[in-house]
């Protein structure tokens, strides 16, 4: 698992259970935040949120890697969910795929809720042998 900081993952653990106070989750009820930790050390949060044309909306990991690429960033060094649940709440397998865009196996998940820490994986584990951009061709530089 990558190395980061006990102060790193209170920060983003504290980013996603701010970002899961705005949560638009008026159908399921179910609000969950986000937030990613990109190559340049910058936390990004984001929350769900849902649509009344149900399939329409997001969750909150797609909100914060959309926020973190907004920003610039590129590559994920560390995740934290927080939702209120008997059990850790992980991301749904769309998100894992997604996270995958921009880190590696190796990339830290933490879980946690209100009171704070509660799972801790590596994408790896959540999304073994996944499909991601090293499979694919380097893409070609734009001509001029």
């Amino acid at each position: 698992m990558s190395r980061i900081d006990e102060a790193t993952r209170d920060a983003l653990l504290a980013a996603a259970r701010g970002a899961r106070a705005q949560a638009h989750a008026p159908y399921s009820r179910f609000a969950v935040g986000a937030a990613v930790l990109d190559e340049q050390g910058r936390i990004h949060a984001g929350c769900n949120v849902e649509n009344a044309a149900y399939p329409q909306g997001w969750c909150a990991e797609t909100s914060a890697l959309a926020a973190m690429v907004g920003a610039g960033g590129r590559q994920v060094r560390a995740v934290a969910v927080c939702a209120e649940s008997d059990q850790p709440v992980t991301p749904c397998g769309g998100c894992r795929q997604k996270l995958r865009e921009f880190a590696a196996d190796d990339c830290p998940v933490w879980a946690g809720n209100a009171a704070g820490l509660r799972a801790m994986h590596t994408l790896g584990e959540l999304l073994p042998a996944s499909f991601g951009p090293h499979h694919l061709p380097a893409p070609n530089p734009p001509t001029p």
